[in-house]
This record gives structure tokens, sequence and C-alpha cells, in this order.
């Protein structure tokens, strides 16, 4: 909690600061970058720093922790919180380097802000700052207690690839194994994902996260955890260049993964992390569920839908999956397979470029008024671009269904924070 002092000062610093935090954030990476080479070469996302999405999503973050503060002081924002930890416990993320991060973050403020950065506000900023900092040390530390790793090298594990299966042009699977078979495999929960490392051509260890589409075995399923089988799955899309904006590059790690990986190799794999989760009461209970996915957005759904299939979830079921057409469908037999093992699971799969037959109201973007009435009390669980999460939600909102109920998964930084 800040001081009331310190709330004061945020409180009317709040526009200035809020105005230069993308300038503010553009020049800590700059600042971080040319001090620590390694940062950029091996933990963070080129592609996203290429394409400014990370500065927004930092500015984002910051700025919706502040507002927090000051508007709710009572309070801390434990679903921000979580989500920024998982990915950071995903990568590694030490408690040291949250050290680092201050020194130049503090350093591009002041050169943004100049004179206007005085003592006063200086602590008060700082005083949001390690708030926001050591409730994620917290939460790290956890994580990392739950897999029984430390943060850094401990982090990567080594599994290979035992077999590769190409589910649409741009989509392969990857099964893989622990090397060290001898050592228990972690269980995950269902819509969680892991980190994969990998070392490029010009020996940067890139990595990126991608959501466990598979390998839940049986016997851990009642648990709501994957521990029945030592196989996991990560189904992965080939992200070409000009994603989102013109001139993105394309995914450096995704475009290896495709063109280089193949039955036999390695990779470095973090342990499970991951908050969009189903809730402990939805696997086998009577709660109606609503699961929402675009494009690759489907791979977290995938691994619920088995969950809950494998649980004999009983409660109603309605799986919503927007996609360019049939073809472009990355596991489309899985996603039909195990609605259809569900008692009252129903699907709609909307295609922009459907085949022949399809029915016109499941044609275009997904809409909601294509679907039957939600049933009370509805639990919604979303991925997919923002745009297709946003419009969801808001259809989800209009039809009764509460805010609180509806949790989503970002592939990447988290702009919703920096745009909502």
């Amino acid at each position: 909690m800040l001081s009331e002092q310190s709330a004061a000062t945020v409180r009317a610093t709040l526009p200035v600061v809020g105005a230069a935090i993308g300038e503010i954030t553009e020049r800590f990476y700059a600042r971080l970058f040319e001090a620590h080479p390694e940062l950029l070469r091996d933990l963070f996302n080129r592609g996203n720093q290429a394409a400014g999405t990370q500065r927004q999503a930092l500015a984002g973050s910051i700025a919706a922790f502040a507002v927090h503060l000051v508007e709710h002081p009572d309070e801390r924002p434990d679903v921000m919180l979580n989500r920024i930890a998982h990915k950071h416990a995903s990568l590694g993320v030490a408690p040291d380097q949250y050290g680092t991060v201050h020194r130049h973050l503090f350093a591009a403020i002041v050169e943004v802000l100049g004179d206007a950065v005085t003592p006063e506000v200086a602590a008060a900023w700082d005083d949001v700052y390690w708030l926001m900092a050591n409730a994620l040390i917290a939460i790290e530390a956890r994580l990392y207690a739950e897999q029984g790793v430390t943060a850094g090298a401990d982090t990567w594990r080594e599994w290979e690839v035992v077999e590769r299966v190409e589910e649409t042009d741009d989509v392969a699977t990857f099964r893989l194994r622990p090397v060290d078979g001898a050592q228990a495999v972690p269980g995950f929960r269902a819509g969680q994902y892991v980190s994969v490392q990998v070392e490029l051509a010009d020996g940067a260890r890139q990595i990126r996260q991608y959501s466990l589409s598979g390998g839940i075995g049986a016997a851990g399923m009642a648990a709501g955890s994957g521990s029945g089988s030592p196989i996991r799955q990560i189904s992965v899309k080939r992200v070409p260049g000009g994603v989102g904006a013109p001139g993105t590059p394309e995914g450096e790690v995704s475009n290896h993964l495709h063109a280089r990986v193949r039955e036999g190799d390695v990779l470095r794999v973090s342990p499970p992390y991951g908050d969009l989760v189903l809730h402990e009461t939805d696997a086998d209970a009577g709660v109606p569920l609503l699961l929402a996915s675009a494009g690759i957005g489907v791979t977290p759904m995938i691994a619920m839908l088995e969950q809950l299939a494998t649980a004999g979830h009983r409660g109603p079921v309605t799986v919503v999956h927007a996609d360019r057409s049939p073809a472009d469908h990355a596991l489309r037999a899985d996603h039909e397979a195990y609605t259809g093992k569900l008692p009252d699971g129903t699907a709609y799969f909307f295609y922009e470029r459907p085949a022949a037959g399809h029915p016109s109201e499941l044609t275009g973007f997904a809409d909601l008024a294509a679907l039957p009435a939600v049933a009370p009390g509805t639990r919604a669980y979303l991925c997919g671009p923002l745009p297709f999460m946003r419009t969801v939600r808001s259809q989800l909102i209009a039809r009764g269904v509460a805010a609180s109920d509806i949790h989503y998964e970002v592939f990447g930084p988290d702009l919703w924070l920096a745009q909502g």
C-alpha cells in the first residue's frame, strides 16, 4: 500500500507520467540493452522489441498498476500481477533482475521528465515500482517452489521430439518426452503453456511460450493435472512477417521450429505456467462453460476440452472457434472429437472461407448472435487475437455473463493492458 504522501504525489503526477510513459519505456529499453545486450539476445523477444509491442505492454502494466494503487488503495491487482508473474517464471526471471530494471527505468524517467522529477516525485514512483516488483518477486518465488526449480539455468530441461505432425500448412505439432526419463514429469493444468528456448543461427537463445495442446494422461485427469503421461504436446504456428503491423519481422522461433526441428531433435523447455486454467470446480461439475478461440488460440482450448471429456463434465459446454477456413483450423479433429465426448457439448465453427454446405450463419467472424441463449452462470475462457476477445467479451457481458467469469489468454505481450 502506498503511503498517503506517495499516493497524493502519484495521483498528481499520473497525467504527466502517463503522457510520457511510452517515451520513457523506449528510452528504458535502449539503455537496458546497451548495458546488457545479452538480455536482448537471450531473454527478451526480439520480434516484440522490433515491433514495439513489449514497450506498449510494459507502459500499460506500470500505468495500470499505478492507477489501481491510487484508486483502490486497499486492493492489489492480483489478476494482472499473476499473469505477469507466470510469464516471468516461464522465462526464469530472477529477483536481482528487478534491481537492474529499476536502475535503467528510473534513469529513463529522469532523462525524459527532467526537472519535473523532484525528490518527492522520485520517491513516490520508487514506491510504486517496488510495490509492483516485490509483489511479482513473491509470486514468482511461489511458482518456482511449486515446480521445484530455481530462477535461471535450473528453469530449463531437455525434451526430445518424439513425433512431429503437420496440422495445417502453418501449424505443426511437436510431441515431446524428457531426455532424462528417470526424473518425474511435472504435471500441468489444462490451459497452461511452456517456454521453449532454441539457439538460432546467430547464436542467440530466443524464448517463446507455447500452450500445451495435449498430453494430459487419464491418471492425472481426475485431479485436474497432466500427470498421467510422460508425453507433452505443443502446436506451433509459423508466424510470417508483417503480422499486426507492416514491417514486423517474422517469428524467429516459430520459423526455426518449422524449418529445422524434426523427430529426434532436443529442445530446452520450461516447467508449465499460466493462469488461464479451468476453475478447480469446473472440470467435473455441472457448471456451464463456454470455450471461445480464434486461430492458434485453439491450443489451450483443446487441452481444456480433453480434461473436461476425461473428467466426464456434466454441464453444458459451448465451443466457439473462428478461423479463415476449415483447412486452416488446426487440431480440428480433436476439437470435434473432444466436444463430441461431452454429454452436453456443442461446437460452433465460424469460417471466413467455408467449405460447401457450411451454415450461412456461421460464415465470417465469430458472432454469438448465431448461438442459442447463454446458460445462466456460464464461465467463459477466451484465447485469440485481441479484437476477437474484446468482441466476444462484450457480447458475453451483453448476454448476462459476469465480467468476473470471463477469463482470457494473450499470446505475447498483454496489449489489453496497454490499450484498455
